[in-house]
């Protein structure tokens, strides 16, 4: 895609902690990772279609809720994907 990823420390990564109930968002949006729509200005955002599938495979019941968490998420992975190309 073009996205250059940058050096990794030789050091583990500072741990950091989350909260229960944010671990069903942070499980879709890594099940989500292959799911990004791009165009050649950059990632656009992530294909709801796809998604829904991700959560009917995963018998997802609030889809509302978790739909709203991921795309706090999309915005924010988008800001830096997007970034990082510019």
């Amino acid at each position: 895609m073009g996205i250059a990823l940058p050096d990794l420390p030789d050091a583990p990564a500072e741990d950091f902690g989350v909260w229960p109930e944010n671990w069903p968002a942070i499980e879709m949006f890594l099940r989500a990772q292959t799911q990004w729509r791009t165009t050649m200005s950059g990632v656009i955002g992530l294909d709801y279609a796809g998604v829904q599938w991700l959560f009917r495979l995963y018998g997802v019941e609030d889809q509302r809720t978790l739909l709203e968490d991921l795309q706090t998420m999309e915005v924010a992975a988008m800001q830096a994907i997007n970034k990082q190309g510019g």
